[in-house]
Formats: C-alpha cells, sequence, structure tokens
C-alpha cells in the first residue's frame, strides 16, 4: 500500500477499507495529514460548519456512560435543571445568531425526552424558526420515529446521538443501553426524514482499530457530520484519571477519518480547548468543522476567537 495511491484512489470515488486504514494511521504523520486536507479541500472547498450548542436539560441522566458529568450514577457537582424555558432557549438562540452562528443545537440530558417534553420542545423550535435566522439540531436521545417526525414537522433539521465508541468497545463505555440502541435511534431520525449528527469520544481507552471501526460503522450509517470529541476527564467518573490525548494524536485520528469519510464535516467537539492551539492543527489535517462556545458542562473556545481562528485559516462559515 501507499499513501499517494491511496489518495488518488479517494479522490475518485473509492472508499477505503479497514486494513487500509489501519495502514494510513502507521504512517508519517506529516505525509498523513497533508493528503486529508487536500481531501478535504477536493470534496469540501473551505466551507467550514459552525455551530453552538445549549445544555437544555441538565443532569440527572439515568445512564452510567462512565466520561460523563450529568450522569446521576457519579458525584460531580454538575448543575441540575430540568427543561429550560422558551424565553430563555430563544433569547440564547438569538444572540447566536447575532454572532454569525448558522447552526444551533439544543442538548438535553436523559435517556430520551417524555412525550410532554418533545412537545414543548417542538413550541419553542417553532418559535426559534419563526424569530430566528438560525438552523435548529435536536439531541434528546433514544426517541421513536414519531417523536422525531413531530420535531421535524416543528422545524428541526438534525438529530445529534453520538455512537461513543466502536459496537466492540461499547460496553466499555456504557451498560445502561447499547450500541444498537444508538443505531435503532439513528436510522428512526433517518426514517423521520432528519439528517443525523454522530461521532464519539477519543481517549477513552479504546484501540486504534476501535477508533476506525466506529468511522466504518459511521460511514455505513451515511452520516456526514461526524463529532470526534477529545476525552475531558471529570472528577468523580470512572474516567477521571484517564490522561487526555495529545495534540498530534488527535491529528492523527482526524486525518484518519477524513480518509474513511471523504465528504463528511469533521467536528472537533468536546475537549478542544485542552489543546494549546484550540484545534487549529486539526482544522489543517482534515477537520472542517467545530462546536464554538462553551460545551455541556465545560468551557470551550468563544465563537468570535473561532471566527477570527478561521479568518486565518481561509475557511468560510458554512451559509444555511
Amino acid at each position: 500500500m501507499d499513501i499517494k495511491a491511496l489518495y488518488d484512489r479517494v479522490i475518485g470515488g473509492y472508499l477505503i477499507t479497514r486494513e487500509e486504514a489501519l495502514f494510513l494511521y502507521k504512517e508519517d504523520l506529516g505525509d498523513l495529514t497533508r493528503y486529508a486536507d487536500m481531501i478535504r479541500d477536493h470534496f469540501c472547498g473551505n466551507q467550514f460548519d459552525m455551530c453552538t450548542i445549549i445544555n437544555g436539560k441538565s443532569g440527572l441522566c439515568s445512564e452510567n456512560c462512565k466520561f460523563c458529568a450529568q450522569s446521576s450514577h457519579y458525584n460531580t457537582g454538575s448543575k441540575v435543571y430540568s427543561l429550560l424555558s422558551e424565553e430563555e432557549i430563544l433569547s440564547d438562540a438569538k444572540k447566536n445568531a447575532d454572532q454569525g452562528v448558522m447552526r444551533y443545537s439544543i442538548v438535553t440530558a436523559g435517556r430520551s425526552l417524555s412525550d410532554g417534553e418533545v412537545d414543548r420542545m417542538c413550541q419553542i423550535i417553532r418559535r426559534i424558526k419563526e424569530e430566528v435566522h438560525i438552523s435548529v439540531c435536536v439531541s434528546f436521545g433514544l426517541l421513536e420515529e414519531d417523536q422525531f417526525r413531530r420535531l421535524k414537522e416543528a422545524g428541526a433539521e438534525r438529530v445529534h446521538n453520538n455512537l461513543e465508541a466502536s459496537e466492540n468497545f461499547f460496553p466499555s463505555v456504557c451498560t445502561s443501553h447499547s450500541f444498537s440502541d444508538k443505531v435503532q435511534a439513528i436510522r428512526a431520525a433517518q426514517d423521520a426524514g432528519l439528517d443525523v449528527c454522530s461521532g464519539g469520544i477519543m481517549g477513552l481507552g479504546e484501540s486504534t482499530e476501535d477508533r476506525i471501526d466506529m468511522a466504518l460503522s459511521l460511514r455505513d450509517l451515511g452520516i456526514e457530520s461526524i463529532p470526534v470529541n477529545m476525552l475531558n476527564p471529570i472528577p468523580g467518573t470512572p474516567m477521571e484519571k484517564y490522561e487526555s490525548l495529545d495534540e498530534k494524536e488527535m491529528q492523527r485520528i482526524i486525518a484518519v477519518y477524513r480518509f474513511i469519510l471523504p465528504k463528511a464535516f469533521i467536528r472537533l467537539a468536546g475537549g478542544r480547548g485542552l489543546m494549546r492551539d484550540k484545534g487549529k492543527a486539526c482544522f489543517m489535517s482534515g477537520a472542517n468543522a467545530a462546536i464554538s462556545g462553551d460545551m455541556l458542562t465545560t468551557a470551550g473556545i468563544t465563537v468570535d476567537k473561532d471566527k477570527k481562528l478561521l479568518e486565518e485559516l481561509d475557511y468560510r462559515i458554512k451559509p444555511l
């Protein structure tokens, strides 16, 4: 195998195999990131997808994901509150739109929202779509297809639901729901006519093979918005003493993901604030999207700082 030959084949529409992805992972980092960035430029140009999120319902989550500050299984001191009001979310959406953000996601803790909570969120989404020039995404857990349909009818355009890890490694991360539960919810959202944003977290103790297997699962599901999070170890969680990955390892992951998912918006998400360069090297290694502003329970990078970085890198925020 040869990296230049694989680059040429990907540019021509070829989908690389698991074996080829494992080969790429061991290649020289400079060559790997250079070719990955060329693939990004070929398929996506300088379009950059920036989004922001709001923690619409926080804490007391029934699920036992070992990385999560909001799980009721761990004592992390995370904020706890029920669904934010319509006015709170609407005001925040307007603030983000005024800063030039094109995509806004409402995220809620818990396995899934109740039917009544879905109805409340539908009303809020309708208000946002009536009053704010912004695309609305939702991350409401393991919903059913009819619930996703109601959200789409209200104006939601995309559903976020991370796989988090490979199918093989997932039980090491969470046992209160399964990888197949995730896939079922993703397919239900797609069947309801919604786009899906899905990715995972790096640094949970997974192997290189696990990272590649997750990317291949995302490709099989037809996902084209891929959040790549880096574990930010939260005190009180079972992963509190895990070491964060270094920036070069994140560059390598991003670059291989670009080879596997050549047309996707590969999105730096949680943990980016831990990087000394705030993700700049990864944005030159195949990544072309980011969550800006604060994360759910940790601080992020401001929209203004991100916009300055994107201007420096000659990216243009993707319009609606």
